[in-house]
């Protein structure tokens, strides 16, 4: 089993782990481009994928762009069926602008196992010692 990247682009870099025992693989932009402050863009990897079967890949933050820069992922899921150009939606949450070129690792792909099953309509679900309890109900 592997993962199946197509360049889209001869300038792009395939994803990698930055470290051996990292979770995701680093995606690097395409192009450049300048997010204002409360404002999102759509940025292009270069790089189209084909996943497994049985595995969705999902588009998560960095940390550091996180933490230091205010930039937040969005529109996170890559499913099995979609080859098209892997884009990276992001949110400025700062107050200046944020300047993105292309190489830039903006996000990373964590690959994720999954269940596709049938839906069943029911009249009851089963009892379990929480029920309907909803956020906060187990405590701080």
């Amino acid at each position: 089993m592997s993962l199946k990247i197509k360049k889209l682009n001869k300038h792009v870099n395939l994803p990698k782990m930055s470290t051996s025992m990292s979770a995701g693989y680093d995606l690097e932009s395409s192009e450049s481009v300048v997010i204002m402050p409360g404002r999102r863009a759509v940025v292009s990897t270069g790089l189209a994928i084909q996943m497994p079967e049985g595995v969705y890949g999902r588009i998560a933050p960095r940390s550091g762009l996180a933490v230091k820069h205010g930039l937040n992922v969005g529109a996170g899921v890559v499913d099995r069926d979609y080859t098209g150009e892997i884009k990276v939606v992001l949110f400025n949450h700062d107050k200046k602008p944020f300047i993105i070129k292309p190489e830039y690792r903006i996000a990373q792909l964590v690959l994720e196992k999954y269940a596709a099953l049938p839906v069943e309509e029911v009249t009851e679900l089963g009892d379990t010692d929480r029920g309907e309890g909803g956020f906060g109900s187990t405590g701080v």
